[in-house]
């Protein structure tokens, strides 16, 4: 239950930010920051609550600056947003799946997710998620419920979001 109150309250939050145009304002004010303002909304790139107006941020920030630098510390800072919402789903929601799984239909649901397949395919449908213009939180929840560990999802999840924003960087200066 505490997660999941959390978990509302997150989302609550975000939702009052996007809507009166707080979070908006907040990151169209990082952009005189250059590259520490790419670090700011490389941390909301990663949400869906907040990647469109961070995308618009990185693009402004792309447009005026090196793009493999703006590409650099957005990474980081995207890094940054996946970590916190990988180690939340990894060490909390996680624990709570996988107990609710033992208490409805146990032997079914433990042979669906037993097979080998399945131990490498989620965490791989999840990094194609964090490499798509998609919200990163599903692709995040893939991988922490496959126990990937955090040495592992670190260089991914940062290799992953720096492409994404190059990419951007590149449409921003007309390369793409």
């Amino acid at each position: 239950m505490r997660d999941l109150g959390v978990v509302a309250l997150s989302i609550v939050v975000a939702i009052i930010l996007a809507k009166t145009g707080a979070l908006a304002g907040i990151l169209t004010s990082t952009q005189e920051w250059g590259f520490l303002g790419s670090l700011v909304a490389g941390i909301f790139f990663v949400s869906i609550f907040t990647a469109a107006p961070a995308s618009v941020v990185l693009f402004e920030i792309a447009a005026a600056n090196p793009i493999w630098e703006v590409a650099l510390f957005g990474g980081i800072g995207a890094l940054i947003g996946d970590l916190l919402i990988f180690r939340f789903i990894k060490d909390s929601i996680s624990e709570d799946i996988h107990w609710l799984m033992r208490k409805t239909k146990q032997e079914r649901l433990v042979s669906i997710f037993r097979p080998k397949l399945f131990k490498w395919l989620i965490p791989f449908i999840g990094a194609l998620i964090i490499a798509s213009p998609l919200p990163d939180e599903a692709g995040l929840a893939m991988m922490g419920l496959s126990k990937m560990k955090t040495s592992v999802f670190i260089p991914i999840s940062f290799v992953l979001n720096f492409l994404g924003i190059l990419a951007i960087g590149l449409f921003a200066k007309g390369l793409m």
